[in-house]
């Protein structure tokens, strides 16, 4: 599929169908090969002569001065291969060339090159160029899945590109302990879709025997009291190599006031995401992170890749469960065995059981007896007499358990004991299997904190189980809606959706009658569910009617496996003599104006007309009556308003029209024609407008989506940008700032 973001065209980036994308061999002779992974095809390029052999795209790009590109491909022969960015000035003649390291090695398997630079002065347009050395003639090497653009980045990343990546270079990093910094091409296999993984690694060698380290130069801000995560993919020089990563915060002196560190078990010498996460602590003005080896050899190396700091997500919306006691990552955290013969560890090594993350809670019995193990207390605010819900996923590795029982315990603001909950209790019915436990249990009077309990009964020696992802929230209502009515929407909140479920979601008048709700993919129609909660503005509501949303969830086999149904609900229009005009696909455009005249409507219809011999009437053929048309005439009472009705007009997209009802109108979707916009007789300074819109009555549109941030956050926009003017300079407006719609 084609790369988000890519200035590449799909047939250049996939080489399917064919080669067209592709040209200016050197030493080498182009042909479709068969065997990609980003669709069948990929490219060939077959040595001449023994030396250097190169091929490029035939288009250039256009680049401004200054700008970051990033590179990369995947690639599979029988000797070392690169990647390079050309840079052309204005008549298309190159004058430098940014290029990757030469892999470490080579592999008939498909494998990543990358690289990023920054456009010199001067710079037009760019390309992108392949190479490889072979010793003979006749060789083949393959590429496939080649991208050029801006580079990709993890959503939330407080590090910037430069750091989370070393496609560019390694000056975001710095020796701390006993280390050098490079950067290296080793030859890894990432997924095809994995955009975020690069040729290039960081390196970290330890100059001697002894303990090395490397920390980043970037030290974003943060937030006292909010939980961060930092995370990598490290790849260790041996297996039993001690190799980890440390979140660090420091305070606005520069003085470190905290860190939280993860070591990575490693199942072998791959690449593997470890992670480490922790709450800023009260005086944490800043953070960074390390990564490095205990006890390494002289010459070892350590390789990172994709480093990321952002805000640690929640496995439930809402949990008050920090991530190193929900995920375990960094061992078992808060928990602790109360009563009984349990013993808790971390799961081992990497990857070996896990619901999210990399590791679970390893809960082990000698006897066949009951154990009680419980997490560290966590802040219930506010939640004094509401109900609450620990949920928790486990599963039996060795040996049986009689009954898993999840309750929660009680405390004050004291820390005085309150007393548990009656909990429910679950078994086993298949080893080996994950089952998700939930226990809802209303907070007592004076509750401000609680801690999750477990009581596990081994019915034989020697059991283990594992328990993964804890979670402890309020529990909200599973379906809420409300108006907003001075936006001219309704807001419906779907919560604990099960993922990878279809969802549909209808518009339900008091008549009965459906109408799917749309999406950012279009219409809410069995659409795949990517998160537990889902929130849904509908700016296509009617007005001044009560409205309700019938849910319908439908499981992975295409089965109907539940139904929810929400409150009615009225999104209010108060003065009759205004409408809502709505741009489906982008509610951020919608505009409310005051209507001077309701169109006269035409139908028009297609006919033809007969007129028979000895016949008095006409014989008329007529086709289907056509939708209404007619001009409606509103006013624009200010600049503000007189600007957001060009914006709503501008993009000629298929607009929606609401009135109040008992206005002689009901809602209708119109495509707008030629617009007039006049002045209403005033002054010169009167910022009073009449327009004329020519509406033709549309169907609505199905396959339109609403356009949104995908990710973006306000984080990014940080990250991104030194400075305001940096931003003012990029972008025209607010909407290209949320949209990421850059100036050319």
């Amino acid at each position: 599929m084609p790369i988000p973001g890519n200035f590449l065209s799909a047939t250049t980036e996939m080489v399917d169908p064919n080669t067209s994308g592709w040209g200016l061999p050197l030493n080498a002779t182009l042909s479709k090969g068969t065997g990609g992974r980003n669709g069948d095809g990929c490219l060939v390029v077959k040595s001449v002569a023994a030396g250097a052999v190169f091929a490029s795209t035939v288009s250039s790009y256009a680049v401004t001065p200054g700008t970051v590109l990033q590179a990369f491909a995947d690639a599979a022969g029988v000797v070392p291969e690169r990647i390079g960015i050309q840079w052309l000035n204005a008549v298309g003649f190159p004058t430098a060339t940014t290029w990757s390291l030469t892999t470490a090695g080579s592999s008939p398997n498909w494998h990543r090159v990358g690289v990023a630079g920054t456009a010199p002065a001067g710079t037009k347009r760019a390309r992108v160029i392949l190479s490889s050395v072979p010793a003979a003639a006749g060789v083949n090497h393959y590429w496939e899945n080649v991208y050029l653009g801006r580079p990709v980045r993890v959503p939330g990343n407080l590090l910037p590109f430069g750091t989370e990546s070393t496609e560019i270079d390694t000056s975001g990093w710095v020796p701390e302990v006993n280390a050098t910094v490079s950067r290296q091409v080793p030859v890894v296999a990432w997924a095809v879709d994995n955009y975020l993984a690069g040729g290039h690694t960081l390196a970290l060698t330890a100059a001697a025997a002894g303990n090395a380290a490397v920390v980043a130069v970037d030290r974003p801000r943060v937030t006292p009291g909010t939980e961060y995560l930092a995370y990598a993919y490290l790849n260790p020089p041996t297996l039993s190599a001690a190799a980890w990563i440390e979140l660090r915060f420091y305070d606005a002196v520069g003085n470190q006031v905290g860190a939280a560190r993860s070591e990575l078990d490693a199942p072998g010498a791959g690449m593997y995401t470890q992670r480490a996460a922790m709450v800023a602590p009260p005086t944490a003005a800043s953070c960074s992170v390390a990564a490095g080896l205990t006890g390494a050899s002289a010459g070892q190396v350590l390789r990172l890749e994709t480093v990321v700091i952002t805000t640690a997500p929640k496995n439930v919306v809402g949990s008050v469960v920090p991530y190193p006691d929900s995920r375990f990552e960094q061992g078992v955290a808060g928990w602790t065995r109360t009563s009984g013969a349990a013993v808790l560890a971390r799961t081992s090594p990497w990857g070996a059981a896990t619901v999210d993350g990399s590791y679970a809670l390893s809960v082990t019995s000698a006897t066949a007896t009951a154990s009680t193990v419980r997490s560290a207390r966590f802040p219930t605010p506010g939640g004094e007499g509401l109900n609450w819900r620990v949920q928790l996923a486990a599963r039996t590795v060795t040996g049986t358990w009689a009954s898993l029982q999840a309750r929660l315990r009680w405390y004050d603001a004291a820390n005085n004991d309150l007393g548990a909950s009656t909990g429910t209790a679950y078994s086993f019915p298949s080893a080996g299997v994950w089952y998700s436990m939930p226990s809802d249990a209303a907070a007592p009077a004076g509750a401000a904190q609680a801690a999750v309990e477990l009581i596990a009964t081994a019915s034989a020696t020697g059991s283990e189980m594992q328990v993964d992802a804890v979670a402890l929230w309020q529990v909200l209502p599973l379906t809420a809606v409300e108006a907003v009515s001075s936006d001219g929407y309704a807001r419906l909140t779907l919560r604990e959706l099960l993922l990878d479920y279809g969802l549909t979601v209808y518009r339900e008048g008091a008549d009965g009658s459906r109408t799917l709700v749309r999406g950012p993919g279009g219409l809410w129609d069995r659409t795949p569910i990517t998160s537990d909660t889902v929130v849904i503005e509908d700016h296509e509501a009617p007005l001044n009617v009560p409205v309700r949303y019938h849910v319908q969830l439908w499981s992975p086999s295409a089965v109907l496996s539940g139904t929810r149904t929400s409150v009615y609900v009225t999104v209010a229009l108060a003065d009759i003599n205004t409408a809502w005009l709505k741009d489906p696909g982008n509610p951020q455009r919608n505009t409310k104006v005051m209507v001077r005249r309701a169109p006269d409507w035409q139908r028009p219809i297609e006919q033809n007309a007969f007129i028979v011999r000895g016949r008095r009437n006409k014989v008329v053929l007529s086709g289907l009556r056509q939708g209404a048309e007619g001009d409606l005439a509103v006013w624009t009472r200010s600049d503000e308003e007189r600007a957001a009705l060009h914006l709503l007009l501008d993009s000629g997209n298929t607009l929606l029209w609401q009135a109040a009802p008992g206005m002689g109108v009901t809602d209708m979707y119109v495509n707008a024609g030629a617009v007039t916009e006049a002045r209403t007789g005033g002054t010169a300074q009167d910022p009073w407008r009449e327009w004329t819109l020519p509406l033709v009555e549309a169907d609505m549109p199905a396959t339109v989506g609403v356009n949104g941030a995908a990710g973006r956050t306000w984080q990014d926009v940080l990250t991104e940008f030194a400075t305001w003017e940096h931003v003012l300079a990029a972008y025209a407006t607010w909407e290209h700032v949320l949209l990421d719609r850059r100036r050319a």
